[in-house]
């Protein structure tokens, strides 16, 4: 998986929106201003956020994921050869866990989230 689908899967999303924030050609793709997922500019693959540092220890130990370098420990980067089903899954997932923790008139103002 790359780049460039990568960020097809989180375009697709209600209000999401992509910014380079630090320069160098980061993806960091945010809803109601709050990053769910994030390509780097060199490291291969994407960072998502789990719902737990638990969860996202369970992911590492199974080899689905590794530490996401810079983030908190409930991130984890999925690298590019994560099957696509997988990936998509935990980039909605990461969506999901962010946009729940907006305030309820920014989450009322978003689309209903059609996985489809």
């Amino acid at each position: 998986m790359a780049r460039r689908s990568i960020n097809a899967i989180c375009k697709k999303l209600p209000g999401a929106e992509v910014s380079d924030p630090w320069g160098g050609g980061h993806d960091a793709w945010k809803v109601g201003g709050k990053m769910f997922a994030c390509i780097g500019a060199s490291t291969p693959g994407v960072s998502v956020k789990t719902d737990s540092i638990e969860t996202a220890t369970m992911l590492i130990e199974a080899g689905v994921g590794v530490k996401a370098p810079y983030f908190h420990r409930s991130w984890i980067l999925l690298p590019w050869e994560t099957e696509k089903q997988e990936l998509r899954h935990r980039i909605i997932e990461s969506y999901r866990i962010v946009r729940a923790g907006l305030t309820k008139k920014a989450q009322a103002a978003l689309a209903p989230l059609d996985e489809d």
